[in-house]
């Protein structure tokens, strides 16, 4: 069986995650994936020490936004909940 083309882009999405992941919890954060939307826009929640923080906005688009976009082109931007 063959995954769907959005099941293949939900596990590349996550694969990425996990990578950029460690980094995140090293300063007692997380985050975890919410939506992928049939535009591309990916949807997290901050976790742990990144809610509130300051340099969550840095983590998500330098970090995360940044990486997901250069390794998955399939997504157009990447946005953090409430």
């Amino acid at each position: 069986m063959t995954d769907s083309p959005s099941e293949s882009l939900q596990s590349r999405v996550e694969a990425v995650l996990d990578l950029i992941r460690p980094a995140v919890q090293e300063d007692g954060g997380d985050f975890e994936l919410l939506e992928i939307s049939e535009e591309g826009v990916v949807t997290i929640r901050f976790l742990g020490a990144c809610i509130g923080c300051p340099s969550s906005e840095m983590t998500l688009r330098d970090g995360i936004a940044r990486n997901l976009r250069s390794r998955v082109p399939e997504v157009t931007d990447v946005v953090a909940s409430e």
